[in-house]
């Protein structure tokens, strides 16, 4: 599977955006853009060839073409896609990442970003900036249908989403497609953690955060945060934290610097 490199550290600077439409007139296009990236949300089935290389496009796959490359698209009939043209100046955050792949459950949310950016092209370019910055982060954190990084990434995505739940293993594994042991395995072995662990993590780092950067009353961020048991709100913000919830609220210098060495 070819792969390219792209930087991540800096918005893209976006030449053009838009949709495009092929296949009307004819079944094959070849093309390059000398100085640009190409990023394309497909809508249709197709091919397309680089560098000798076959890729299989079809409804929701995503491509993205590094500057100079020769393409050549091979159409089955009228075909339409989002696109998004742009150079990279970042030097860091570089990811390694397939050149077609298949966007899954991100595909819309990836089409609505790139219908945003086509739609700020003209007038405000920092926005389309923005939001395709945003795609080639959702794109550079795909993950491969069924690996292990695909199965613990469902099951962070479901603990993160629902802190306030009453969350059990069983109940994350369900929504990660598995079985208890297998994500307990998986997890280990991804994480160095284990899932309980990253549960109590998430939670006192969402309420540490709460405390110090919200007035929300310290009973309703227990309660947001899945301990709504004020006295065992407070034995777990002592033990990972280092401070009862009012002393971490004040701001005191030593939970302070205790609660960064225990979530820094």
């Amino acid at each position: 599977m070819r792969q390219v490199e792209i930087a991540l550290s800096e918005p893209p600077a976006v030449a053009g955006a838009g949709v495009g439409v092929h296949g009307v007139v004819s079944s094959h296009d070849v093309f390059r853009l000398p100085d640009l990236w190409q990023l394309h949300l497909y809508g249709y089935a197709a091919e397309l060839v680089l560098e000798g290389t076959v890729h299989e496009i079809k409804p929701g796959r995503v491509s993205l073409i590094p500057p100079g490359a020769e393409v050549h698209y091979r159409y089955r009939g009228r075909s339409e896609h989002l696109y998004a043209h742009f150079r990279l100046a970042g030097l860091d955050e570089r990811r390694v990442v397939p050149v077609m792949r298949d966007a899954g459950d991100q595909a819309p949310l990836i089409a609505a970003s790139l219908r945003q950016a086509i739609a700020a092209v003209p007038d405000t370019r920092a926005r389309a900036s923005a939001e395709v910055w945003t795609v080639l982060w959702r794109v550079a954190n795909l993950p491969v249908a069924g690996s292990a990084h695909a199965v613990v990434a469902a099951a962070m995505e479901h603990i993160d989403a629902d802190l306030a739940a009453p969350l059990t293993v069983p109940g994350i594994a369900r929504a990660a497609g598995v079985s208890h042991n297998h994500l307990t395995r998986l997890f280990r072995a991804q994480t160095g953690h284990t899932v309980v662990a990253y549960i109590r993590r998430r939670r006192m780092s969402r309420a540490l955060h709460l405390l110090r950067e919200s007035t929300l009353a310290i009973p309703a961020i227990a309660a947001a945060v899945g301990i709504p048991d004020l006295q065992a709100f407070n034995k777990a913000c002592r033990r990972e934290l280092g401070a009862s919830p009012r002393v971490l609220r004040a701001g005191s210098p030593g939970a302070r610097g205790h609660a960064g060495q225990a979530w820094g």
